[in-house]
């Protein structure tokens, strides 16, 4: 696993509720259980800080890095996401006209942005969504590039539409392939942990095992838009991982807390009171 990404999917999927900060030495007990070595950690700690989602602070048990408010605004929108905690749909898109942008760098940077907060490409310079991202104006914003908004109603085909802007095919097996290898993967995972060790940690189990589901789970933001249950054909193999993947994170979310806790120490009040 990649040290950068699981530390996105630690801040958001336990820090941020803690506080949105931790010590370092427990950032590395933390990714350790991940197979991530403390020197990998601290190279994408500081990646991150210089990408400013982290920003260093002083805790009561040590130097730490807590989320800077861009970090709790992409941990906010991604969570949101990740558990479908979105608005319903009102029946309009979320329209972007672009201005050009010429350097091919800054483009291809804009359109991986886009694309991750849930837009497609309808022509060089116009992009759809479901719906507006709070992260689009950051985004704008650090690519220096305006672009002109409109909340538009379809007179047409939605589902032809929605067929034009995204590979559905593409996505539908997607999930299909990633519920066959995680339901196979947990299976195995639960025949080891009954014939192993008894002296094995069944929390730090718990943790990694919740991690690397959430990890996996967390690369359909790149693909998928969270559209409309109506505007998704019948069957949606999405809707059966996703049912999947809420019953094995609740299922493991007490354990994997337990073990963040332990990590962490003290109480949850001692932690917020180490803002620096």
């Amino acid at each position: 696993m990649n040290a950068r990404s699981a530390l996105f999917d630690l801040y958001g999927d336990h820090l941020r509720e803690r506080g949105g900060k931790a010590p370092i030495a427990a950032l590395v007990r933390l990714m350790a259980a991940l197979d991530v070595a403390a020197p990998a950690v601290r190279t994408a700690v500081s990646r991150m800080v210089r990408q400013e989602w982290l920003e260093p602070v002083r805790l009561p048990r040590g130097p730490g890095y807590a989320l800077t408010p861009r970090g709790v605004r992409r941990m906010d929108e991604a969570a949101h996401r990740i558990y479908r905690d979105l608005e319903p749909w009102d029946g309009r898109w979320h329209l972007l006209v672009v201005e050009r942008v010429r350097e091919r760098a800054r483009r291809d940077r804009l359109a991986s942005g886009l694309s991750y907060l849930g837009y497609a490409r309808l022509d060089e310079t116009t992009w759809i969504g479901p719906r507006a991202s709070s992260e689009l104006d950051p985004l704008l914003a650090q690519e220096s590039v305006r672009a002109e908004r409109f909340r538009s109603a379809y007179e047409g085909d939605a589902h032809g539409l929605v067929a034009r802007a995204w590979d559905l095919d593409g996505l539908a097996r997607s999930y299909e392939r990633w519920l066959a290898d995680t339901e196979a993967a947990l299976a195995t995972g639960r025949a080891a942990s009954d014939a192993g060790s008894a002296a094995a940690d069944p929390d730090e189990r718990a943790f990694a095992t919740r991690s690397r589901l959430v990890h996996e789970w967390r690369k359909f933001l790149f693909r998928d838009p969270g559209l409309p249950a109506d505007l998704l054909p019948a069957g949606w193999p999405g809707t059966r991982a996703a049912r999947f993947f809420d019953a094995e994170a609740a299922r493991l979310l007490p354990a994997a807390s337990r073990f963040v806790d332990r990590c962490l120490g003290g109480s949850p009040a001692d932690r917020e009171d180490g803002s620096g």
